[in-house]
């Protein structure tokens, strides 16, 4: 499983179109009422996790990058939240104490680049939750990687910092390569470093059959939508209730 380096510095400018208020709030609609305690695994650099806070859950935050969790630490200092985040591979997910839900949002599982390491999470969270618990994940969907990122190249300069990320799909092991190359601003000159990242691109239904076969009934929908998704979704909500 891939983590973000130095990119993590520059994550937050070049997601700043993302309505994440939007996001919680959808995730937060599949939440039972009261006070539940919550793990936001692969939580980057808190976003959806403090905003879950602030709703009056009670949040762990959960990253294998050190560098997007110092970033969501300091974030939630800022907010006067007291959360605690743990640098853990979610894949070997572990906790103290039981959890009413878990979450993983924006990609998290894509970066799980086989099935092996996908029925490894949904185990782990299973273990983790309490009966009747929920785990909330959503995936950039197959048609997205294949189709929509494929052979494109994204460019992106502010005039602080710039980026050109390029894509390559290979359809016999569904993973896609990106190879990103930032450059940012230090005076008059600008720093260049690039990082690499791989995702797999999931089918929807072979995850929800490893849903079902780690212990939950599943169901999938298409992102902010109580609906089926369409072939030409580009992102799928998967809910599970673990069964007693």
């Amino acid at each position: 499983m891939q983590m973000y380096g130095k990119f993590a510095g520059l994550y937050d400018p070049l997601m700043k179109d993302v309505d994440y208020d939007r996001w919680a709030e959808y995730i937060a609609s599949f939440l039972p009422e009261g006070s539940l305690r919550i793990a936001d695994c692969a939580c980057g650099t808190g976003e959806i996790t403090i905003r879950l806070a602030k709703m009056g859950y009670t949040l762990t935050g959960i990253d294998i990058s050190e560098d997007m969790l110092r970033i969501a630490a300091e974030k939630a200092r800022k907010s006067a939240l007291k959360l605690p985040f743990i640098c853990q591979n979610m894949a070997e997910l572990q906790l103290h104490r039981p959890q009413d839900a878990i979450v993983c949002a924006c990609d998290g599982v894509n970066y799980l680049d086989s099935l092996e390491q996908v029925g490894r999470f949904f185990s782990a969270a299973y273990a983790v939750l309490k009966p009747n618990g929920l785990l909330l994940f959503d995936i950039s969907s197959r048609h997205k990687l294949e189709n929509v990122l494929d052979c494109n190249t994204f460019a992106e300069d502010d005039g602080e910092r710039a980026y050109i990320w390029k894509n390559c799909y290979d359809p016999e092991s569904r993973l896609i390569s990106m190879e990103l190359r930032f450059y940012e601003k230090q005076g008059e000159l600008y720093r260049r470093f690039e990082e690499s990242h791989i995702q797999r691109a999931h089918e929807e239904k072979e995850l929800l059959s490893a849903m079902e076969k780690a212990g939950f009934d599943a169901a999938a929908y298409g992102f902010l939508t109580r609906r089926q998704a369409a072939e030409d979704c580009q992102r799928i909500q998967f809910i599970g209730r673990k069964r007693k």
